[in-house]
């Protein structure tokens, strides 16, 4: 099982990463933007960049390209943990619609619409934090119960293509559409040899705004 655990240790790391990100942003968040009354189109501008940053990221994580089509081609396990996983990435997903489509660059001029933009900011970061907990604590263990020998090389082998494949395309990379993305098919991820397939364009309608 020597290469569950180098999967699933490279699969860690690339959580950390994510981590870190969003947890920036949360403090970020929480220090600056809070309780504000007003915040300028560049502070805004400049928090909605590092959201759809990080949504494309999350979109393009091996977790949800290897490990998860691998849980389910071989036990139903995982259903109801993956049905709560697709439901916190939801969140998100409406979170970033609301930046992006109420929010924007546009400067923010009152107390309460700054609280709005606070409220879909946290509603990111907490989901997405929530996600990548659960997916550790969770997923991980029975992806290992559940996952044979081979299939964890036919994995691993996966990733080193797709690696290897990311590396030879950069810098160039598409942004990733948030919109509807939990509700209708899941936008393609990659092949065989680890290329993507084209993602959903930005779109102009998205899932419905927070409540507040």
């Amino acid at each position: 099982m020597l290469t569950a655990t180098y999967t699933l240790v490279a699969l860690s790391v690339e959580q950390v990463n994510i981590r870190k990100q969003v947890q920036a942003l949360q403090k970020l968040l929480h220090s600056a933007f809070a309780h504000q009354n007003a915040l300028a189109a560049g502070q805004v501008g400049a928090a909605c960049e590092m959201v759809k940053r990080l949504y494309d990221n999350c979109h393009w994580r091996k977790v949800d390209m290897f490990l998860v089509p691998a849980i389910r081609k071989v036990s139903a396990a995982a259903d109801r943990l993956l049905l709560d996983l697709e439901e916190l990435g939801r969140v998100a997903t409406d979170a970033v619609g609301v930046l992006v489509v109420r929010f924007g660059v546009a400067a923010l001029d009152t107390y309460a619409v700054v609280a709005q933009f606070c409220a879909a900011l946290e509603a990111f970061c907490s989901a997405t934090l929530k996600r990548l907990e659960r997916e550790e604590q969770e997923l991980f263990p029975v992806a290992r119960a559940v996952i044979s020998g081979e299939a964890w090389f036919s994995i691993a082998n996966q990733m080193l293509l797709h690696d290897a494949y990311e590396q030879d395309r950069k810098p160039a990379r598409q942004p990733v559409a948030p919109a509807r993305r939990a509700r209708d098919a899941a936008p393609a991820r990659a092949d065989e040899s680890g290329a993507r397939q084209p993602a959903s364009q930005w779109a102009s309608q998205f899932a419905t705004p927070l409540a507040h």
